[in-house]
């Protein structure tokens, strides 16, 4: 059996950036997956985990030679072994935007077969102070924090370069009830809500969420979006940047391009942001019918759009809902999706393609799903008409894409 290597300091010279905030080096023939670095650096780099496969993983602890790219990481907290929720701190933005452009390139040529041109995006605002939404981490002494990369270490704070300001204030200065999570969001109005998620607990032997209770706010967040008010569950799913949700809203009503009368899908719909866009194109005599698993998502769209009669609302998990008459008889001029990380998968594209819309319109957050989805739709007869990339989360490895996809010709 080959020795670990965990713990041990090699020098490597940094290759090409890979999807999960890291880039790619080789040393004594193996690769090493390096954080904290940038493609084209000398770096010494500790192994911080080996299974003594063909890979291991470890931070640069060390610059020999840095990128012209290298900044000053704005957050005190940002470094190998401390907080896990920023990728690329030690990057530039414009950096940043061109190593997410290179991974989604990448994914599409590894795993859709596409060489594609990708320019990702900057929405307003700059890389800082622009996250709403997020969850922190409360340790055994009761500080509230943020997990280290890939570890269930939690890293106290008292502050966080991404947040919107004041997001946090009232919660870094006290202590939690250990092994608790915390759920913070800021609405547009600029209140914050607090929801306490109790410590897991072990139910047929396996743990589940402890109960949770409103310990800040009305529990109501109010956002703006779609030319719409929308009060919200403030723990439920809204996009944490606070231009994205328009922004995407926009680019998916272009794409969409439904006319009066026809029938739309929404599907993953949440609490219906891109449904009340299709709404609004196909008029009264249309349709647009959403998908969505979640009960409180559901309730949430039904009340915010109930100006809207041609929106119906199934619950369950898409690939259950797309097999049932109502959508098996009933095909759709135009598909909205808008899966989770996992991507839609093999099962919900058949599904779609099936139905042969002229259009599909997929917003993702993940390329790499995203990349199998296409190649899965290319099977069908559908190809890529035209895709965008924004940096809907600056300083992270994650990038948010939407895509337009039509009938192969």
């Amino acid at each position: 059996m080959t020795a670990t290597w965990k713990q041990r300091l090699i020098e490597v010279e940094v290759g090409a950036v890979a999807h999960g905030g890291h880039c790619v080096a080789r040393h004594e023939g193996r690769v090493v997956f390096v954080r904290h670095a940038l493609p084209g650096e000398r770096v010494v780099v500790r192994i911080t985990e080996d299974t003594g496969g063909s890979f291991c993983r470890g931070d640069a602890v060390e610059v020999l030679e840095a990128s012209p790219d290298r900044v000053q990481a704005p957050c005190p907290f940002a470094g190998p072994g401390l907080c896990g929720g920023c990728d690329w701190q030690h990057a530039s933005w414009q950096a940043q935007r061109e190593l997410k452009a290179a991974v989604v390139s990448e994914q599409l040529h590894r795993l859709a077969k596409l060489d594609w041109e990708v320019i990702v995006e900057e929405l307003p605002g700059g890389p800082e102070d622009w996250r709403t939404r997020m969850r922190m981490a409360v340790g055994p002494d009761g500080r509230p924090g943020f997990r280290a990369h890939r570890s269930h270490q939690v890293i106290p704070v008292d502050d966080c370069v991404i947040a919107v300001p004041d997001t946090l204030e009232d919660v870094v200065d006290r202590t939690w009830p250990p092994k608790s999570e915390l759920v913070i969001a800021r609405d547009a109005g600029g209140r914050t809500h607090v929801t306490e998620i109790g410590p897991p607990i072990i139910r047929r032997g396996r743990p589940v969420p402890g109960p949770s209770r409103l310990r800040q706010g009305s529990g109501t967040a109010t956002e703006l979006a779609a030319g719409r008010t929308w009060n919200l569950r403030s723990d439920g799913f809204w996009q944490v940047h606070p231009a994205a949700a328009d922004t995407f809203a926009k680019v998916v009503g272009d794409w969409a391009d439904c006319r009066p009368g026809d029938r739309a899908w929404d599907l993953y719909g949440g609490v219906g942001l891109f449904a009340s866009v299709l709404a609004d194109q196909v008029g009264p005599q249309g349709s647009v019918a959403v998908v969505e698993s979640s009960h409180g998502a559901v309730a949430d769209g039904k009340l915010n759009l109930s100006d809207q009669p041609q929106i119906s609302w199934h619950v369950g998990r898409t690939e259950a809902v797309l097999d049932t008459p109502d959508f098996t008889d009933l095909p759709p001029d135009v598909v909205v999706l808008d899966p989770p990380r996992k991507g839609a998968g093999k099962v919900v594209v058949t599904a779609i393609a099936r139905s042969r819309p002229a259009r599909v319109v997929y917003v993702a957050c993940d390329p790499a799903a995203l990349a199998r989805d296409i190649a899965s739709f290319a099977q069908h007869g559908y190809e890529l008409a035209q895709l965008r990339a924004f940096d809907a989360f600056p300083m992270t490895h994650h990038v948010e894409c939407v895509a337009l996809l039509e009938p192969a010709r």
